[in-house]
């Protein structure tokens, strides 16, 4: 009996072989269109054209050839089905046992600079995805390949002999992900392109947070494990594209996890800056001249914690920070340039992981997505950009410009440190950070701790919380170690008292009105 495959696809790559292995190997008539069936018969490769198989034209510039009862019955009809199989007898339609489409380039088309409106709307496929959809339904008989990446497999299935019903399965369920994808893309840009969309519905609600939320992320890899060896963990989507990875092992999902905030926290600064973090959380940051005397900063502030941690710069990191780097051991280093000594200094070190940053990470406006029992959290990260325009000296003591320079170095840092949080900071470099306790007052008393154990003074230093102060102990817990200047969101029902407490100290203090709570 003949067996039938239908070829029709905008991505050529890998087609012709594929085709010559189905003729040559195992005897498929091919069935194809347009661009497609002119390759192939360029490349001396027998086909049949659609629109003869069908015995019905193409028209209307090729946008209707394969709605076509004799394609569709070919895909939808049931093998094991007597009626199905009388039906298609009566009116001469014959099986395609196998059908390889890929969809018209809406994506990448839209994607384009200056492109219009109708440009766009050509490239919304119809009878590819409706091929691919009718066989994909019917994957009990058929055989649907629509990721060119396939195509070895299929060949290797059809040779074995073997009816591999699975195979089909997983070949079908890549067909109904890659439909749901283009259907999604086609939506959104047509919700930003239509002028009734915007006029009959709220488009910060369309645009942000929609009322259905579709997640299409392809995989980029699988990773050995998650936070612990006995959790399966992958990685989706495109977060190796703003990395280099440079040498050392592979990425593990703490490692990313990390390195996310790293890139998040640097994208605060533009003087030359350090900061080391463990678990996510900066243990010392500092901004200097020069990355080397930044480092000599941030580092001060915990000798200890940066053992195992990440380190991110924003300048090239050069030999002589490289050795000092050198001296403990870290499992990350993240630059937006090496020099050449400071390269082959790391190569010595053939765990380490060295990423080179291919783009700044400034306080852009993000979206973060976290799971939840039966659902999902979406909300903006924050990284709105901090304007000391907005900020309210609420004591009677204006802060001094050093203290000033302090408290907004140190409110960049907090807001980057799990709650409760609370920095101490010197001029451009933090000098205690207590993070992450149920109560404000330890996370302070963590954070004098941790100074005090680095030989740091707080003797003239600043305190940023990430929110109000709900009592007047924290504040003076602050003024105790030797803060002279707090800065906070402000809110607290009993913000006079924490205000009159500042006034008796003869501390200055900074309300911003964010709070920057980090769960």
């Amino acid at each position: 009996m003949q067996k039938f495959a239908l070829l029709s696809v905008s991505d050529k790559t890998g087609i012709v072989e594929f085709a010559e292995a189905l003729v040559n190997e195992f005897g498929y008539t091919l069935l194809s269109t347009g661009g497609t069936a002119k390759l192939l018969r360029d490349q001396g490769i027998s086909v049949t054209d659609v629109s003869d198989h069908t015995k019905f034209p193409e028209m209307m510039d090729g946008r209707v050839k394969t709605l076509h009862p004799r394609i569709h019955g070919g895909l939808l009809c049931l093998r094991d089905n007597p009626e199905h199989l009388k039906a298609a007898e009566s009116h001469e339609i014959e099986m395609i046992d196998l059908v390889v489409v890929n969809l018209y380039p809406f994506e990448d088309t839209v994607a384009r600079a200056n492109v219009t409106f109708e440009e766009a709307i050509e490239q919304i496929d119809i009878g590819g995805p409706s091929m691919l959809r009718s066989a994909a339904k019917n994957h009990k008989d058929v055989t649907v390949v629509c990721d060119p990446s396939d195509y070895t497999r299929v060949i290797e299935s059809i040779g074995s002999g073997s009816d591999n019903v699975e195979f089909r399965k997983e070949l079908a369920l890549k067909v109904f992900t890659r439909t749901a994808a283009y259907d999604g893309a086609i939506r959104n840009y047509l919700v930003t392109q239509s002028q009734s969309a915007q006029d009959h519905f709220d488009m910060d609600s369309v645009s942000g947070f929609p009322s259905v939320l579709h997640i299409e992320s392809n995989k980029a890899n699988n990773l050995r494990y998650g936070e612990n060896p006995h959790q399966q963990a992958a990685l989706y989507g495109d977060f190796l594209d703003y990395f280099d990875q440079l040498q050392g092992k592979e990425l593990s999902y703490n490692n990313i996890i990390d390195i996310s905030a790293a890139a998040y926290l640097i994208g605060e600064f533009e003087r030359p800056t350090v900061a080391i973090l463990k678990h996510t959380n900066p243990c010392g940051v500092a901004s200097a001249d020069n990355i080397s005397e930044a480092w000599d900063s941030a580092f001060a502030t915990d000798r200890q914690a940066p053992f195992g941690g990440i380190i991110v710069v924003n300048n090239t990191l050069d030999i002589d920070l490289a050795k000092k780097i050198g001296e403990i051991f870290c499992e990350v280093i993240i630059a937006p340039g090496f020099t050449t000594e400071a390269r082959e200094f790391f190569a010595k070190k053939k765990n380490l992981r060295l990423l080179h940053s291919k783009v700044g990470f400034g306080p852009d406006t993000l979206q973060e997505i976290r799971t939840v029992p039966g659902g999902l959290l979406a909300q903006d990260r924050d990284q709105k950009r901090i304007n000391p325009k907005n900020f309210e000296v609420v004591t009677k003591r204006q802060p001094t410009d050093l203290e000033f320079r302090s408290m907004l170095f140190g409110w960049r840092v907090v807001r980057h440190v799990k709650s409760n949080a609370i920095v101490y900071a010197g001029d451009e470099k933090t000098l205690g950070v207590g993070a992450g306790q149920m109560s404000r007052v330890d996370s302070s008393r963590i954070a004098v701790w941790k100074a005090g154990e680095a030989s740091l003074s707080l003797t003239g230093s600043t305190v940023a919380s990430d929110a109000f102060f709900p009592f007047a102990d924290g504040l003076l817990a602050a003024a105790d170690a030797g803060a002279t200047a707090a800065i906070q969101p402000g809110g607290s029902v009993r913000d006079e008292e924490v205000i009159d407490a500042a006034n008796e100290r003869d501390m200055a203090m900074i309300f911003t009105r964010t709070r920057h709570f980090k769960h």
